[in-house]
């Protein structure tokens, strides 16, 4: 998908003014966190088993070339063909080329970020090949022509009733009365539709949840099964992935399992959980009889060895998203990549580059929540916060946000002066905001007061209140203090 990142405030103003959008947004980012947390209430060892699999990435991290060629070792034992790939241009070439040897025509596809990382779809149609999603979410958004704005519910946006409109559309060949009220005849519908696709097949493309070194095999989670039948079906499959995926063993995989199915959609585990070593072997009644795996870099490496290295820790399980105040307000097309919350505001700055996705570090209100529920423990704060800096110092961000900086710097370092300024601000705006107990505008924060009022200050600042308790006063009541 072609990135508009850098329109990210266009896009933001867009998704605030599309009440649908905030309709589909308001019940999933409040059921996801709710699910998390039951789940996480029945498993006391969470924070222990966190904290392990913090200790398994970093491990990996530091070792990265060594459990890669284990990794290969093991896989081209098994019969798999590796293919070693430094961007997203040589890994789509790649792909081409094995379905171009298999005579492909059509190609069954799972879910797979990286694959809409590297747009593999667009470049597949555009060389004569035509690329099927079979996830439910994912088959939605490609037959609407539309790119996922959710890393785990890639068609979140949408209601029921947008996706009944787009299959009566698409699916012409089925009777015109059918009901697609319910959920679950949308479902049957695409089932239906799909399972023609499955067995036509003569590729199937996955990603991999993870690269197991100590076996050579990678590891596919969905809930729906459609990964399993886009392994099995057809003769070839191709599995693409990105290097940091790789884990030492299976005890490790199941340890990050453990965390992924909890993190990401509430569940102990996902209802299906496939490890897959090698291509068919004799004997084995179904299989691909070619499997390949297309291990890709694309900028991996590079924040190996600079400040965003723990991102590469990142799981992919959705968490910090569905936690996320700003990916609530906008949801994930305004982001204008693959990846959107808070983990894409610092992953698409580092794989894209900066000045692609610049206003996207500032896409945070630093609540702090996304570094609380990330199972990894990745400070993406802190990490939004250094890109700031790195802007700051590079002549970004705009003149009047860099003047309000200085502006705030000067006054910071000046603490008498600074509280001075405070309480000056803070009164007026208390007597200003006196009749309604908040603003609906206010010069020069039209970001803050566009979505949402500023409530009116109490009258006094914190540090007048503390200074007085501490010199053994007791505080003056705030106006608002009693009130029922």
């Amino acid at each position: 998908m072609d990135a508009t990142s850098q329109r990210f405030r266009d896009n933001a103003r867009g998704a605030l003014a599309d009440g649908r959008l905030k309709e589909s947004l308001a019940s999933f980012t409040k059921t996801f966190p709710e699910k998390r947390q039951k789940v996480i209430d029945r498993l006391p060892e969470f924070d222990a088993l966190r904290d392990e699999g913090v200790s398994i990435k970093n491990h990996v991290l530091a070792n990265l070339d060594f459990y890669l060629e284990r990794f290969e070792a093991k896989a081209a034992a098994a019969g798999t063909k590796i293919h070693w790939c430094r961007d997203a241009a040589e890994a789509r070439e790649t792909i081409l080329a094995i379905c171009r040897s298999a005579g492909a025509r059509t190609v069954t596809k799972s879910k797979s970020m990286i694959g809409e990382e590297i747009a593999i779809n667009e470049f597949l149609e555009a060389n004569g090949v035509r690329p099927v999603e079979t996830d439910l979410g994912e088959y939605i958004i490609q037959v609407r022509g539309e790119s996922p704005s959710h890393i785990l519910v890639p068609a979140i946006h949408l209601k029921g009733p947008d996706i009944a409109e787009t299959f009566r559309e698409k699916h012409t060949a089925l009777p015109a009365g059918r009901a697609l009220d319910q959920p679950e005849a949308i479902l049957r519908e695409a089932r239906t539709v799909l399972r023609g696709e499955f067995l036509a097949a003569d590729v199937g493309l996955t990603g991999a949840n993870m690269l197991v070194a100590e076996t050579g095999s990678i590891v596919v989670v969905t809930n729906e099964g459609n990964a399993d039948l886009v392994m099995s079906l057809p003769k070839v499959h191709v599995a693409v992935a990105s290097l940091e995926k790789v884990v030492p063993t299976l005890e490790d995989a199941a340890t990050i399992l453990r965390l992924l199915a909890r993190s990401a959609t509430g569940q102990d585990i996902t209802a299906y959980t496939t490890f897959a070593t090698g291509p068919k072997r004799p004997g084995d009644p179904d299989g691909p009889d070619e499997f390949h795996i297309v291990l890709m870099d694309n900028g991996r490496t590079a924040m190996l060895g600079g400040e965003f290295r723990d991102m590469l820790r990142c799981i992919r399980c959705g968490a910090c998203l569905n936690h996320c105040p700003v990916y609530a307000g906008i949801g994930g097309h305004a982001y204008g990549w693959v990846y959107s919350g808070p983990m894409g505001s610092v992953l698409t700055p580092s794989l894209l580059g900066a000045h692609k996705a610049d206003d996207l570090p500032n896409a945070s209100t630093f609540c702090g929540k996304c570094e609380q529920v990330c199972p990894m423990r990745i400070p993406l704060p802190a990490m939004m916060r250094h890109l700031r800096e790195r802007q700051f110092v590079s002549g970004g961000p705009a003149a009047k946000g860099r003047g309000a900086l200085k502006l705030w710097a000067f006054l910071a370092r000046r603490p008498a002066l600074y509280r001075r300024a405070m309480a000056l601000g803070v009164g007026l705006l208390a007597i200003l905001g006196r009749g309604r107990g908040r603003f609906r505008r206010l010069p020069l924060a039209s970001a803050w007061t566009g979505p949402r009022d500023l409530p009116a200050p109490e009258g006094r600042t914190f540090q007048s209140l503390w200074a007085e308790r501490r010199r053994g006063k007791p505080a003056s009541r705030s106006r608002t203090e009693g009130r029922p």
